[in-house]
Parts: structure tokens; C-alpha cells; sequence
């Protein structure tokens, strides 16, 4: 059960590397700016570390923190945007991961005032769906939780007012899947309006597009289940945490 646990640990710690790497190359996180995270278990996180490059990040720099964001283990820091991980979790107990991180048009948006709110492309309602615009507050502080919380249970992705943005998921895929698929509905958005005839869909689209989506929903959980029940285990089916986590973050 031990090796079982650390097997899990150390591939989350490698899924941090690759999409921190990703969102780096993307040009999301200049500096040391953005953070991501993870459910090791129900009592913690594993979470990228403060004060570090993504592009340089490796497995070990990472940090464990509980659902406090108190340090339990690591010889790194936590970020001090740890308050807003939490508060997607806190809320959102389907959600397994989290990624913050600052793309360039999409935070222009946001450092406009704007939200995303015109579906304009098929996308859009595919995949995201509406992203918000959560009002200014500083970073590293309580007023972040507060800010986020009226849009955290109907939305997967939000915009932060003169900061970036969040996104979260089923695991590390899916939550830096929607955090590149928020700067292309910005980049679509801006040229758009640019070209100053931008065609939001109507609401009958956007009514068959959902059913579309439910259906592609429920395909690719019929593809995707794993092989998981307690008749399959070997007396350990009252422990299912981190065994459960392997098998939705390799999807």
C-alpha cells in the first residue's frame, strides 16, 4: 500500500513538471509568475513551489501542503496564491486540479474589465462555456477566496480583474486543457471585434450545441471509466484515495 502511494505521489509530481513546462513554452507564466496543484489524497495538496521559474521546475521541488495550505512536506516554499487553489477545492469537491497562470490575451481582457461572455464560436460552448470576470483583489490575500466564490460552482474557468486567470478539472490534463482553450476564445474575441463584425451565436445554437455536448459528455466517460471496483482490489477497497486519483489523472 505504501508503494502504491508513492507511485501515485511521484506521477503527479512529473504531471506538475510537464504542464508547468507547457504553460511556460506557451508564454502563460513569464518569470516565476502562475502555480499549479493537485489532490495527493483527502487531507492534501501537491502543489508547484514559490518563487520558481515553470520552466524549470522539477518533481522534487514540489510542495505538500493540507486543506489549509500549511507546508507538510518540501524544502520549498508555498506560493502565496495558495488561498485561491483552496477556494476552488473547498468548493468544488469534484475538482482535482487547478492551474493559475497569466495568458496574454485573456489577461488583457481581464485587465480591461471584460469578461468572456459572447459565444462566439462553437468552442466556446463545447468546452468552457461562459468565463466571468472576477472582480479586483489582491493577490495572496483572503479577497481572492471572496472574489472567486459566486462564480466557482457554475464555472470551470474565470477571469482575475488586472491579474490572469484560474481553471480547474478532473486532473492536470483537463485543467491546462481549459486554461489554452480561454486564450484562444480571447485571441477569437479579439480579432473579432477587430475586424468589427464579430456574430454571436444565437440561442438556438447554443441550445443544440449543449445537447451535443452532453452527448460527447457522456461518450467520453463510457471510453474513458477505468476497470475500478472493490471486487479488483486485494483487501484495500476502504482506502480508494490515491488509487482512484492514478486512474482520473491519466486520462
Amino acid at each position: 500500500m505504501i508503494e502504491g502511494k508513492y507511485t501515485v505521489e511521484k506521477d503527479l509530481r512529473q504531471q506538475l513538471v510537464t504542464y508547468s513546462k507547457w504553460l511556460s513554452r506557451l508564454g502563460f507564466t513569464p518569470g516565476t509568475s502562475g502555480n499549479l496543484s493537485v489532490r495527493l489524497n483527502r487531507e492534501c495538496l501537491l502543489v508547484t513551489p514559490t518563487g520558481m521559474s515553470k520552466r524549470m521546475v522539477r518533481p522534487d521541488d514540489m510542495v505538500i501542503v493540507d486543506l489549509h495550505g500549511r507546508l507538510l512536506a518540501g524544502s520549498r516554499n508555498v506560493t502565496s496564491e495558495i488561498g485561491m487553489h483552496l477556494a476552488v477545492y473547498d468548493r468544488r469537491p469534484d475538482v482535482q486540479a487547478v492551474v493559475h497562470s497569466h495568458p496574454p490575451i485573456a489577461t488583457a481582457f481581464a485587465c480591461s474589465g471584460r469578461s468572456l461572455d459572447e459565444t462566439l464560436c462553437q468552442e466556446s460552448v463545447m468546452t468552457v462555456g461562459i468565463i466571468p470576470l472576477a472582480r479586483y483583489a489582491t493577490t495572496g490575500t483572503d479577497e481572492v477566496a471572496a472574489s472567486l466564490s459566486p462564480f466557482l460552482a457554475n464555472h470551470d474557468a474565470i477571469l482575475l480583474e488586472n491579474h490572469g486567470a484560474v481553471s480547474y478539472g478532473k486532473s492536470l490534463e483537463d485543467a491546462f486543457m481549459k486554461m489554452e482553450t480561454l486564450e484562444h476564445i480571447a485571441h477569437v474575441a479579439l480579432v473579432a471585434h477587430q475586424l468589427g463584425s464579430p456574430r454571436p451565436l444565437r440561442s438556438d445554437q447554443i441550445e443544440r450545441l449543449n445537447c451535443a455536448k452532453a452527448t460527447y459528455q457522456q461518450n467520453a466517460i463510457s471510453i474513458s471509466a477505468p476497470p475500478f471496483s472493490s471486487s479488483n482490489t486485494t483487501g484495500t477497497s476502504s482506502q480508494p484515495t490515491t488509487e482512484l486519483l492514478v486512474h482520473q489523472n491519466e486520462r
